[in-house]
């Protein structure tokens, strides 16, 4: 991927941030000079700058005044009212705002950090080491996909959304690997308790999961097609699945999915 010469301002240090850092330097998307940080925890600010030998030496105002992108990482709790103050006097107007705060509207950030400013709202995935998983992301009036694409990119895939959707889109999508990682689980502990030692199991259950994946991509065909192939009359995967059936799995996965989203309209409004 083409370095891009755009400077970023990460304002934040924390475990998401640091992982945005981290696929994009590996990525070699961005390099180690063009990412300056500000935190209110120095010793985060030094373990940034130790492992990742970005700019974290600076006052913000001194990473405000020189970024084209200024990434907003910090809590929905935060004092975003103080942030957006700091972030209007210190930062050129053509510096274009990437908020990752979950669950704060696009409305919202205008209130605070300036009505006519180009303002992207991004979910970003949780799986930015690997280069799957998508960003939800919705622009403003004033934003364009140009502006923050090729930043995005550097950790994975993007989706680009209604801000309606934003909500719903982080409690399926960017928490859809905690249902997965839960259900790898619950399939090798399965295999244990059938008697396959822990790592025959684990082996067993990360396979069959990455290779149903592909078989959807592959053949096009919808689970249910696959599922209807793969189970005979009377067979052993059809009395399996009537036990899970019969378990709730399904209605439980859809429930903690409504409550992920609800969780995230919470915050937005707290």
């Amino acid at each position: 991927m083409k370095v891009t010469k755009e400077r970023i301002h990460f304002i934040g240090g924390g475990q998401m941030a640091e992982a945005i850092i981290r696929a994009s330097i590996t990525n070699n998307s961005l390099s180690a000079d063009q990412i300056s940080v500000s935190d209110i925890n120095e010793a985060r600010l030094q373990f940034l700058n130790t492992k990742y030998d970005v700019n974290t030496k600076n006052s913000q105002a001194q990473g405000l005044s020189t970024a084209d992108l200024i990434v907003v990482a910090v809590r929905p709790q935060d004092d975003l009212v103080a942030l957006g103050q700091i972030v209007q006097q210190f930062a050129a107007s053509s510096a274009v705002i990437v908020s990752i705060v979950a669950g704060v509207t696009n409305a919202q950030l205008a209130g605070y950090f300036g009505a006519e400013r180009s303002i992207i709202r991004v979910i970003p995935n949780t799986l930015t080491d690997t280069g799957y998983g998508y960003s939800g992301v919705a622009l403003n009036a004033y934003a364009t996909r140009d502006q923050v694409e090729r930043f995005l990119l550097a950790f994975g895939k993007v989706e680009y959304l209604d801000e309606t959707l934003m909500d719903v889109f982080t409690g399926f999508g960017v928490a859809g690997p905690n249902y997965i990682y839960y259900f790898i689980e619950s399939l090798a502990d399965a295999g244990v308790l059938a008697g396959l030692p822990r790592e025959q199991a684990w082996k067993v259950a990360l396979e069959n999961v990455m290779g149903a994946v592909v078989m959807l991509q592959q053949t096009g065909l919808h689970p249910r097609q696959l599922l209807d192939i793969n189970n005979s009359p009377g067979g052993v995967g059809i009395h399996g699945l009537y036990e899970l059936n019969n378990s709730d799995f399904a209605a439980g996965l859809q429930r903690s999915v409504l409550a992920a989203v609800k969780r995230t309209t919470e915050l937005g409004v707290k």
